[in-house]
């Protein structure tokens, strides 16, 4: 009976408003905790020693991360796996050099380091000029270049640098005609990019 009076006067009543202790307004909410991929264990694990890996399977892990979007964009994940290459490469075995250096290009790309960018994917490119992906970052590089200069008001150089972007998607279409991300032209990507 007590129930039904205490509820048969709160019907009608705002609710009391939950007010916290003040240690508890001070404690900031938890951070989203990162899941880490498969992938980034690995790295992780590469990093420090708990798993020996080749060449080759840094190159195929390195492809790996960078073609999953989250990993791309985490900063941590990028710095590790730049170590990681920058480790590999030192050793005698050249046989995965160009998807390195493909891969440190890709990486410097994503972080706007463009000349860097350009240098890695330029020496990637001598050693295998069939990788329609070097081809593919290279296109977006000068199309980077080609909108800068056309800031500038520079519009024959910029006219060239969109030619040169022009030429290597052009390559990424021939090595990879079914690729639909190649099917777009350079100019269009970084609009993308740029979110304009």
């Amino acid at each position: 009976m007590l129930t039904l009076l205490l509820l048969g006067g709160m019907i009608g009543c705002a609710p009391a408003p939950l007010v916290l202790p003040p240690e508890a307004a001070q404690v900031p909410p938890p951070k989203p905790r990162h899941i880490e991929t498969s992938a980034q264990i690995r790295l992780k694990n590469a990093l420090i020693g708990r798993d020996d890996m080749s060449a080759a399977q840094v190159a195929e892990l390195s492809d790996q991360l960078l073609a999953d979007d989250s990993a791309l964009n985490n900063q941590e994940t990028m710095a590790r796996l730049e170590l990681l290459i920058l480790k590999t490469m030192k050793s005698s075995d050249k046989s995965h050099r160009a998807t390195l250096w493909r891969s440190l290009g890709i990486i410097h790309y994503h972080q706007h380091k463009y000349k860097q960018a350009r240098q890695e994917l330029q020496a990637a490119n001598e050693l295998n000029p069939q990788n329609a992906r070097t081809h593919f970052y290279l296109a977006c590089l000068f199309a980077h270049q080609g909108q800068i200069y056309e800031r500038l008001g520079k519009r024959r150089i910029s006219r060239q640098q969109f030619k040169r972007a022009s030429i290597e998607m052009g390559m990424a279409r021939k090595l990879e005609p079914h690729n639909p991300l190649y099917k777009k032209n350079a100019r269009q990507i970084i609009h993308q990019e740029n979110g304009t």
